[in-house]
């Protein structure tokens, strides 16, 4: 712009006729956005799409998937939600037919029977409509898919540990989602309340679950064993306030010769969180 042009005699820099009126809002929504594309860029680069055959209507599909190996653990939560560098991999534990309707995790996709098929071509399949994703799975995208693959695991009558563990990665899931809202948004007091909630009547369910499952299934449990289970369940019956219940799992698995340290370095830790909440 030639009316502000010499400016770098003075060490500024020349004032562009673009820069003068700037919509600031707008602006800031631009740049969000593309933020927003360059996080799904990055994630994209560490998801394959992996063909599979359903084996409910035989119908071949892609569904993302992501690259095994290709991303680092770096910690977990409480309830061990595990937490990846690149991405949330949990976006992309399920799987869906769009034909038919199955949904499962991957690892018992291939793992139907045929009364479960005629239930699920009976109860699914009719009227079912459903399209993969572009790009990376939002996590509406993901929960909508959990959503999905229990629905299936209540018409297949799946064990209760598997329809558990659904419900608590549905959760992990909404988590994932409320750690990644904008806080600028109009709306986020609004959606963190709403997510708060849908997190944990997804974890109430899966905490009843696991009990259930305890009670009357052999192990392991969703691929858990028993101590693994017994601490999931002792967490979770600490964030609904059953501490009593809490209390005499983790004393169990601290005194068990069988439960492996890194479980018990976390009913530790779980016990300590205890105390605090009983003396505040």
């Amino acid at each position: 712009m030639a009316l502000f042009s010499g400016m770098d005699k003075f060490g500024l820099k020349d004032i562009k006729e673009d820069e003068i009126f700037v919509d600031q809002e707008q602006k800031k929504a631009d740049d969000k956005a593309e933020e927003v594309k360059k996080k799904e860029a990055e994630e994209l680069d560490f998801l394959i799409d992996r063909t599979y055959e359903c084996p409910v209507c035989g119908q071949e599909f892609k569904s993302r998937t992501v690259k095994s190996r290709s991303v680092r653990l770096i910690g977990s939560d409480m309830d061990l939600r595990p937490k990846y560098q690149q991405l949330d991999c949990i976006k992309y534990d399920v799987v869906v037919c769009p034909r038919c309707g199955y949904a499962a995790l991957g690892r018992t996709f291939k793992n139907v029977y045929d009364s479960q098929k005629k239930a699920i071509i009976a109860n699914i399949s009719q009227g079912f409509h459903y399209e993969e994703p572009a790009g990376v799975y939002s996590y509406d995208d993901a929960i909508e898919r959990y959503q999905i693959a229990f629905a299936n695991a209540m018409v297949t009558k799946q064990i209760d540990s598997e329809k558990a563990y659904l419900c608590l990665k549905m959760a992990w899931c909404i988590r994932g989602k409320m750690e990644t809202l904008d806080k600028n948004d109009p709306k986020y007091k609004e959606t963190v309340e709403e997510c708060k909630k849908d997190e944990n009547e997804a974890l109430k369910l899966a905490m009843d679950g696991f009990v259930a499952a305890r009670s009357k299934e052999q192990g392991p449990y969703a691929g858990m064993d028993q101590s693994t289970l017994d601490y999931l369940i002792a967490v979770l019956s600490a964030r609904f306030g059953k501490l009593d219940v809490a209390s005499k799992l983790i004393a169990s698995l601290m005194s068990s010769m069988t439960t492996n340290p890194r479980i018990k370095d976390r009913a530790r830790e779980l016990k300590e969180q205890i105390t605090q909440k009983m003396k505040s």
